[in-house]
């Protein structure tokens, strides 16, 4: 009888169980909230971009050799994941969908900006940008005459100040490095130091040097290669200033001059060829300028 009970009660827990599975779980028939796909491209399919403002200069970028280029209002290396960041908008999807729409009651008629996206030189998508939701702070972006309520967020991307559009990597992707010469630096003027990569290893002009291949490696990669500056400021070079300065040597056989305008509080190397200065925390650039080349004391 005590076990007839206990099977009872197992059974009972069981219903129990399911029937709240079925009462808690989703409706098959509720509809989820409809969103809307702003278009089906591709970020790869589009190879520029400008964005117009009402009283700035236009800014442009093009993607050339598959990475994007600032063409105006300066020429420099783009910033790769903000460029994408700006087209990624062709990808958006929106809550709401207004068709037929009154311009002037979303501020459209006169946008905040138009942002161009160009996939030829006659297949252009373009979208503006009026006014802002009260409730969401959402923005009201108009595309192939319908009106979507977007993430603000898309705007401030394709606004970005000129400055903060450009690549702040003080070497192009492009560029191999083989070598540095550093002979021109008041810490390595008398040693004239160079460190190449010569058949695969490195080697150091100087005798005593005793270098580790692992170690050179890691500060080619995470000082150069993978170091960022924290800001960057155009530059237009001072003939009658002479700097020190230092030369990176590239696979191609050429070169790339730093100039070594300040390195306290802040390291401040300057490049001529692209008119930029890239600004880097003082330890960051004592790293970058000091080779792991282990002396003896």
């Amino acid at each position: 009888m005590k076990k007839r009970w206990l099977l009872n009660l197992v059974m009972l827990c069981v219903v129990a169980g399911l029937v709240a599975f079925l009462y808690l779980r989703p409706k098959a028939g509720v509809e989820q909230e409809a969103t809307y796909e702003i278009s089906n491209y591709k970020l790869a399919e589009f190879n520029a971009i400008s964005v117009e403002f009402p009283t700035k200069a236009t800014v442009h970028l093009e993607k050339v050799n598959g990475f994007w280029l600032l063409i105006a209002p300066k020429q420099t290396r783009a910033d790769q994941a903000t460029a994408q960041r700006i087209l990624s908008i062709i990808a958006a999807k929106s809550k709401e969908k207004i068709t037929s729409p009154d311009l002037a009651k979303f501020g459209l008629n006169n946008p905040t900006l138009k942002l161009k996206l160009f996939r030829d030189k006659t297949n252009v998508e373009e979208f503006t940008f009026g006014t802002y939701n009260t409730v969401t702070d959402d923005q009201y972006v108009a595309y192939k005459g319908v009106v979507y309520l977007l993430s603000s967020n898309y705007a401030e991307v394709a606004a970005t100040q000129v400055i903060e559009l450009v690549d702040k990597s003080p070497l192009k992707p492009t560029e191999k490095v083989t070598g540095f010469d550093f002979s021109h630096l008041e810490q390595w003027e008398a040693a004239k130091l160079n460190v190449d990569i010569i058949a695969g290893k490195w080697k150091v002009s100087m005798p005593a040097a005793k270098p580790q291949q692992n170690e050179l490696n890691e500060w080619l990669d995470y000082s150069w290669l993978h170091n960022a500056a924290k800001s960057v400021e155009f530059y237009t070079p001072d003939r009658k200033t002479t700097y020190p300065s230092f030369e990176v040597k590239l696979a191609d056989g050429s070169k790339v001059h730093f100039d070594k305008i300040q390195e306290s509080p802040e390291l401040l190397l300057g490049r001529p060829d692209e008119g930029l200065i890239y600004i880097f925390p003082s330890d960051a650039g004592f790293t970058m300028l000091n080779p792991p080349i282990n002396l003896p004391n």
